[in-house]
């Protein structure tokens, strides 16, 4: 068992049957699995997502090369645990431009049970060449093999209205008050002239965290780009055949949108916070489903320290929130849940920390199961004696392991955790 996992099984063991047989029992239920999806390795395995296909299996897909977007092999690749058998496969591919890094995938499996699988294609090694490309299947639940995709599209980014003036209108609301140095003066500037531009406004938008699915049908994808430094949604309402995009949700910073959705109607993204300190999970809302959005915000109890994280909505109405809840640093992994529609997060259990700060457990993708577990993956970063390397590590639990918190008993000294 590797150190840093907070559930290693051995450790959930003594623990149980230290304290007697019917918690061991609570336990299994809590906690069902955590394992990586391959060994550990030098090559850069990053961006993971995971969707729960109809018969039960789930589907795991991550980008793979030696680099990010300045090294061209990179390409996405994908896992599947095929329910019938309790087994993961090996990687296989999902995705690959020859000569041209392939990243940041997400997937979504729509009405009709069709996979789709939504990544960019770095154009010229920089993220603001970004060009998105959506793929869909409807024959990929076969086991042991990757989908078989029926389709390809490119999902061209053309924004309706005035796109610069309502960029030029959001910054100013959003700055209003507030007192810029010379280098925020400087993005405030720098912002203003890329939206102006024609080229720049449509390239560069790509895709981190799961889709949303309105019970219309309508599909939202949430987009951002690192040469604005902000987001937008790309909105759908029949399933591809067109798309629309929302105005832009203008803020500090505010990147890699994730959704949940209130009771009322309100859907509200929750933001990578890629912005100067306090470094916070940023929000913004829509009550016209997904059109337009409010002002963004810094949430008064989220912290984030420019790392992805994942936001969504149980069946019981509960929100839960997976991310590091750190304001600098990737070395603390954190799923929270919230029972007044993300207001206060009370209730907070660790999956990952290293005390010693050298390692990283980042950008989390999570579902909720059709049986009401949770599947969480993420990235798995670790530096060991012997080397260490880099994985996908999968993690199965439930909501009453959250709710039970971090143990009192818990490692958080790193040599007490090797001996896990």
């Amino acid at each position: 068992m590797r150190k840093h996992s907070v559930f290693a099984a051995f450790g959930c063991l003594v623990l149980a049957l230290a304290i007697g047989p019917a918690a061991l029992v609570a336990q299994a239920e809590e906690l069902l699995e955590s394992r990586l999806l391959f060994p550990l390795e030098d090559w850069h395995n990053h961006g993971s997502c995971i969707v729960e296909c109809p018969n039960g299996d789930l589907m795991v897909c991550w980008f793979h090369g030696s680099g990010e977007r300045k090294s061209d092999d990179v390409e996405i690749l994908g896992c599947r645990h095929t329910k019938a058998t309790e087994s993961w496969s090996t990687p296989f591919p999902m995705a690959d431009t020859p000569g041209f890094p392939d990243t940041n995938c997400c997937m979504i499996i729509d009405p009709q049970e069709r996979l789709w699988l939504l990544w960019p294609t770095i154009q010229a090694n920089l993220w603001e060449s970004a060009l998105m490309k959506i793929k869909r299947s409807s024959n990929y639940q076969q086991t042991g093999q990757p989908p078989a995709w029926d389709v390809m599209d490119v999902m061209h980014v053309k924004h309706d209205g005035d796109f610069a003036a309502t960029v030029d209108q959001k910054l100013a609301a959003y700055v209003s008050g507030l007192t810029l140095n010379s280098q925020e003066a400087g993005w405030v500037e720098h912002v203003k002239a890329q939206a102006a531009d024609k080229l720049t406004r449509r390239l560069g938008w790509f895709t981190r965290a799961h889709p949303l699915l309105l019970d219309d049908g309508r599909m939202l994808v949430g987009l951002y780009s690192d040469g604005f430094s902000f987001s937008l949604v790309g909105i759908t309402d029949d399933l591809g055949k067109t798309w629309r995009y929302s105005e832009p949700i203008v803020g500090g910073g505010n990147i890699q949108p994730s959704f949940a959705r209130k009771q009322d109607g309100t859907i509200v993204a929750y933001m990578r916070d890629n912005g100067p300190p306090p470094q916070r999970v940023m929000v913004s809302e829509s009550s016209d489903r997904g059109e337009t959005w409010s002002q963004v915000v810094d949430h008064p109890q989220l912290p984030n320290p420019g790392a992805g994280l994942e936001v969504i909505t149980l069946a019981d109405g509960d929100w839960l929130c997976i991310y590091n809840d750190l304001e600098d640093g990737r070395y603390s992994l954190a799923v929270s849940l919230s029972h007044d529609e993300g207001k206060t997060w009370p209730v907070t259990r660790h999956l990952e920390i290293d005390p010693s700060h050298q390692d990283s457990f980042h950008y989390p993708s999570v579902i909720q199961a059709h049986d009401g577990t949770l599947h969480a993956t993420y990235s798995y970063f670790v530096s060991e004696p012997d080397g260490g390397g880099k994985s996908i590590k999968y993690v199965h639990f439930t909501k009453s392991y959250v709710e039970a918190g971090d143990p009192r008993d818990f490692p958080h000294d790193r040599n007490a955790r090797e001996k896990l």
